[in-house]
């Protein structure tokens, strides 16, 4: 049995809540420290561990199995988005915050591209992050303001490319398969989340995907749910 398996037969006995367990990543000492102390000081809210760059923090997220990371993403020897795309592939469940003083949109696509659930930039509030840290984990997004605004004004480029596209007569048909694995694109499911929910290997998702862009003439997953949307062949709800 699991050390995960014991705490919650043990959460269940005594009735009360299993606490967030949070894995902290950063480079920088001082700042996890700061961390570690105003996360401390939740009573829902366990620090699991620390790691102070990428490879590390794979490593621990295998052995201590947190329900959310806290992650930098300029680090040495790995850095956060790279672990992001690793943990989460071995861990999907697992809930991960990007903590970083980065506010280039090639980070923020990146990050979220890898399976980032949060993205803040690290002049936020320290009283701000255990809120955060209990949004992601029951399922929310979190991102910082002015970073929401760049992520909206590149949806917005990418519709209006799509308007400015030629019109194509029919629109691409994609399969009813094609279909069921764009709808869990567009809810921000990784290859392998998508694999579970419709019952079906990897590879296969990877084909689908394959053959998703390439019949609606696209380069990326993001471009393919706006163009998705825009033809009305989904709706985001």
């Amino acid at each position: 049995m699991s050390d995960r398996s014991v705490r919650d037969d043990a959460s269940r006995a005594t009735g009360r809540g299993e606490p967030i367990r949070v894995l902290i990543v950063d480079d920088h000492s001082l700042i996890r420290r700061s961390l570690v102390l105003a996360l401390q000081a939740e009573a829902d809210i366990e620090v699991a561990g620390e790691a102070s760059d990428g490879q590390e923090a794979v490593a621990l997220a295998e052995k201590l199995l947190p329900d959310v990371v806290l992650m930098d993403v300029r680090m040495p020897r790995r850095d956060g988005i790279e672990a992001t795309r690793a943990i989460k592939e071995s861990m999907p469940t697992t809930r991960i915050i990007m903590l970083t003083a980065s506010d280039e949109e090639e980070d923020l696509f990146e990050a979220f591209k890898a399976g980032a659930t949060g993205y803040l930039l690290k002049d936020v509030q320290i009283d701000e992050v255990p809120d955060a840290v209990r949004g992601v984990h029951s399922g929310q997004s979190f991102i910082n303001p002015a970073m929401a605004t760049k992520l909206i004004t590149e949806f917005a480029s990418i519709s209006r490319k799509e308007a400015e596209r030629p019109p194509q007569l029919p629109v691409p048909r994609l399969t009813e398969r094609e279909m069921e694995v764009l709808r869990l694109v567009a809810k921000g499911m990784n290859n392998r989340e998508i694999a579970k929910e419709l019952f079906i290997s990897e590879n296969t998702v990877k084909n689908h995907v394959r053959n998703i862009l390439e019949k609606l003439q696209l380069h990326s997953r993001m471009e393919a749910v706006v163009y998705a949307v825009r033809e009305r062949l989904l709706e985001i709800t």
